[in-house]
This record gives structure tokens, sequence and C-alpha cells, in this order.
């Protein structure tokens, strides 16, 4: 993947050795290590199992502007992120709307979000009470050794899955979720609105890829980099490796072959339109 062929000027909020803001105490021991695990998904909205994301100000950091934006890692996150901001630009606008960008905040260690504290076990994730996406780069190390090797596109999809969940935030998908599973009637049921959600996002992120392709001259090894992650973050596949089986009705993200399936409907597309998981019936998802 050549992606510096990609624009930058991304929105990023750079925190990056700065620890954790407003001496907060990072989340360790056994519930650290579940939330660690319920994040390696790729997730949104975290407060839940974060705990203190009431507030809808965000949160109150110093962003540092140098040497950071010098390094390699603050140049690859500033061009995907800015190729997302263009690709979507693009789409709204096509559709007669408007596209607000997210942030992205790169930090290593522990920092705040409007959605509660974050630390580096819980890798990335999106918060829309702030609008921004959270990154700690050494999550990209943690790809390597646990999710099926890395790669640049591999890396790219993360950011761009998270991406994804802004899109939702920004067309009231993600709300309109919620108030949805507010209403269901079992804990299954909202779980499978989850699943449709994450399955969405996946799509998007390869809605996205598609309008990079050419720009950054994506291989058939890039895509099987992505390809291999998507299904390494499977639902089956992490309850498999943890406790030896699976529970579908606990699903929250998908299978592996549904989140590899809709990543490459996306991507094939390049269409946000074919992204409708909240169409399909459970067994065509």
């Amino acid at each position: 993947m050549d992606w510096q062929n990609l624009p930058e000027g991304g929105n990023i909020e750079d925190r990056r050795g700065g620890g954790l803001p407003g001496g907060g105490i990072a989340v360790g021991g056994v519930g650290g290590l579940i939330i660690a695990l319920i994040a390696l998904f790729f997730g949104i909205d975290p407060s839940a199992i974060l705990g203190g994301g009431q507030s809808s100000a965000p949160a109150q950091t110093q962003p540092r502007t140098a040497p950071g934006q010098q390094d390699t890692s603050y140049q690859f996150v500033d061009r995907i992120l800015a190729s997302t901001n263009q690709v979507w630009s693009d789409i709204f606008r096509q559709a007669g709307r408007s596209y607000h960008d997210p942030t992205l905040v790169l930090y290593s260690g522990y920092t705040t979000s409007a959605c509660g504290q974050a630390s580096s076990a819980v890798g990335p994730f999106y918060c829309p009470l702030d609008q921004k996406v959270y990154l700690d780069t050494s999550f990209f190390n943690e790809m390597d050794r646990r999710l099926g090797g890395g790669g640049d596109f591999a890396y790219a999809y993360v950011i761009a899955h998270e991406v994804g969940h802004h899109v939702q935030d920004e067309l009231g998908i993600a709300d309109q979720v919620t108030r949805a599973q507010q209403r269901a009637r079992s804990e299954a049921e909202a779980n499978s609105l989850s699943v449709r959600l994450e399955l969405q996002a996946d799509c998007f992120a390869g809605v996205w890829g598609h309008h990079v392709s050419s720009l950054a001259n994506l291989t058939q090894q890039d895509v099987r980099e992505a390809v291999n992650t998507a299904a390494a973050i499977g639902d089956d596949t992490l309850q498999r490796q943890s406790q030896g089986y699976v529970v579908p009705d606990s699903f929250t993200h998908g299978t592996s072959q549904q989140r590899v399936n809709w990543f490459m409907t996306g991507f094939k597309s390049g269409n946000p339109n074919s992204c409708d998981t909240f169409g399909q019936n459970s067994g065509q998802l």
C-alpha cells in the first residue's frame, strides 16, 4: 500500500507522551483484561465498560503538536484519516448532505475521552459523545503479534472501521440502534443489532478502501492483510480461542466470515448503499 500517495491534513490531536490527563487511574486487573478482550473487536462507545461516560463535554487535554507530526506513525494515521474524510465528504455531497470530519486522538498509555478513560489495552474505539476516534498506535504491534499479522492496509482498515462508526453517527444510524436496543426484548436481540452495526462499519471501511485503491496502489496482498484481520476478530474465532466453544447469541460483532464478507461487499462496490446490514434477515448476514 502506497499510503504516502494519500492526501494529508486529517484532524489529528496528538496526546502521546502525556500519559493519562487529569491524574486518572489506569484500568487494570481482571476488569481491564475483560475490557481489553472486548475492545479487540473494535467496538463503538466503550462508556458502558469504561465507566464515567455520562458527560457530553469533551475531555480537556493539551494536544502535542511537535515533534509527533514528523514521525511515521503520525504521518500514516494523518493520511489515512484525511483520505477517509475526502471519500466520505464526496459521498455525502453527492447525496446532498454535509459530512463533518471526526478528530482522531493519538495517545500513548492512557488518556480520557467523553466516553470515559481509555488505556492502550482497550484498543481503538470511536466515542460518539465527542465524535473522536481514539488510537494508541502500539495496538498495531499487538495486531502483528495476535491478530493474524498486520500490514499497512490492515492497520488502515482498523482506522476506517472506526470512522465507519462516525459515518453511522452522522447518518443517525447509531442513535436508531441505541433506541432499538433499549426496546429489545432480550439480550440476544440487542446483541443482534450490535452485530449489524459492526458489520456495517466493516462494509463502510471497504467502501473507503474501494475509493482509494488506485491512488494507494493496493495489491491483492494488501487486501489479503485486511481480510485476515477481519477474520481474526470474528466473534466465533475469538470465543473459540478464549473458551473453546462459541455462543452465537452472545455475538456482538459478527462471525469471521460475516466480517470478511461485509468488508469485501463494500470494497467491491464502493457504494455505501450496498452496506444495508439492517435490511438483511439473520440468515443472509
